[in-house]
């Protein structure tokens, strides 16, 4: 299984989760987890509170049309997996979310840079299990 290089555009990326997280924190003092916004549009907890979220959800949504617009072609995905892979995968993330209290965003973006102890926890539990688990896929399980 190969995996691509892609050094400038995931800066870019990057760069714009950083951006989105400081001007959402800036603006409406809230983090920016991904798992947390959605979760708020599903249960929200007001009109209000609703809105913002809906907002983030729909740029996330609109991005890789906004990305056509610009360049005139869809971004390539290659996703190297069934969908019940993918499933059982959300599935796990789910519950790991449910477990450490927030996502890869809410805690690696967000809370290690408030130099929250809890997300450099949850930050070096996440990356130990994603290591973990490309080892197992790529050189145990054969994948």
């Amino acid at each position: 299984m190969e995996t691509s290089f892609t050094p400038l555009a995931s800066l870019a990326g990057g760069v714009l989760i950083g951006l989105a997280a400081v001007c959402l924190m800036l603006l409406r003092g809230r983090i920016m987890g991904a798992t947390g916004v959605l979760a708020g549009v599903i249960w929200p907890a007001s009109r209000y509170d609703w809105t913002w979220r809906a907002a983030l959800l729909a740029g996330m949504f609109t991005g890789p049309w906004i990305f056509r617009a610009l360049t005139g072609a869809l971004p390539v995905i290659d996703v190297p997996s069934s969908t019940p892979l993918l499933v059982v995968g959300g599935c796990l993330v789910g519950v790991g979310v449910t477990l450490g209290s927030g996502c890869t965003s809410g805690h690696g973006v967000c809370g290690m840079a408030r130099l929250s102890p809890r997300s450099f926890a949850a930050t070096a539990t996440f990356m130990l299990s994603t290591g973990l688990t490309v080892y197992v896929i790529r050189h145990l399980w054969g994948g």
